[in-house]
């Protein structure tokens, strides 16, 4: 099975891996990041999350043919702390999330993430879950829709499309989304600025309420950091990157409340560092071989 994990030198090599450190891979995927943590564990162990049962039977043979030092955790990365906490751990000394889809879950139609093939409207990470894409296509209203789109898919047309959608419904098929789309903008429009892209992102976010669990997580990584333990994350689009940011800038200064006092209360303290002042982002040779880390974006936090 065909996969490129972004970043993965500059990942590993941020995450200062220990050989008996205890790491968390947020976003399994198909292993390609997990394998490289397992390669530099001896005694460490490595406990990675998906909510995908592809990825996860998928990853289990590969990560095999390297160790037996880890753990996969059928769950959302949100539910972090519970889930560790069911093996007895509280601390780690690392945390890897990769945000992307991955590229066969993007090129597999019957998964509804492509727009560029033709499949059910699905796009659910977690297949056990009930909400797909044909239900928000189908049921939302025409404002809700509006809503999502401008704000998951900062799309400036996502009212025209929301009311083309209603018109058109039911719609089952991502093809048939996609020609919708078309009818609402105009082929000029469609043909420049494509935004079936920013529609079928939108409706990835909300089905799978993809901010909100990296709001969730975020706060859990700080608590689960061991001092100098630290947190690698990429994030693929806009929206991510900048709660990603915010939150971090956050956590590594002095609370407002109390800056300027000549002794700063342990907890107005700055929780952890900035790795990097400004994110990384994939070399030219990595561009070549895999186009899709373009947009990719890798900040790393230390934990103080």
């Amino acid at each position: 099975m065909k996969h490129y994990s972004v970043m993965l030198n500059e990942c590993i090599t941020n995450l200062n891996i220990k050989s008996d450190g205890i790491y968390v891979d947020g976003t399994l995927g198909l292993g390609g990041h997990s394998s490289e943590i397992l390669k530099h564990l001896t005694t460490g162990h490595l406990y990675a999350f998906d909510e995908d049962e592809m990825a996860i039977d998928y990853a289990k043979e590969r990560l095999s043919k390297i160790n037996n030092n880890f753990t996969l955790i059928k769950s959302n990365f949100a539910n972090m702390t519970e889930e560790l906490k069911k093996y007895g751990i509280e601390k780690v000394d690392g945390i890897l999330f990769d945000f992307g889809v991955s590229s066969p879950q993007i090129d597999n139609p019957d998964r509804g993430f492509s727009f560029m093939h033709d499949g059910a409207l699905d796009m659910r990470m977690d297949r056990s879950t009930k909400v797909t894409a044909a239900d928000i296509v189908n049921t939302y209203s025409e404002s809700k829709l509006t809503e999502i789109f401008y704000k998951y898919g900062e799309e400036k047309k996502s009212k025209f499309i929301a009311q083309y959608i209603v018109k058109n419904r039911p719609i089952t098929t991502t093809l048939e989304l996609v020609d919708v789309i078309n009818d609402a903008v105009g082929n000029k429009y469609f043909n420049l600025n494509h935004p079936e892209r920013r529609i079928f992102q939108a409706l990835r976010i909300e089905v799978n309420q993809e901010l909100k669990v990296i709001e969730t997580v975020l706060p859990q990584v700080i608590d689960l950091l061991k001092p100098e333990g630290r947190c690698a994350i990429i994030t693929f689009h806009s929206l991510e990157d900048r709660i990603v940011k915010q939150y971090f800038k956050t956590q590594s200064e002095v609370n407002e409340l109390v800056k300027g006092l000549p002794e700063i209360p342990l907890e107005y303290k700055p929780k952890i560092k900035l790795i990097t002042k400004k994110p990384l982002t994939a070399t030219k040779e990595e561009l070549q071989e895999n186009s899709r880390s373009k947009s990719a974006k890798l900040r790393v936090i230390e934990r103080i």
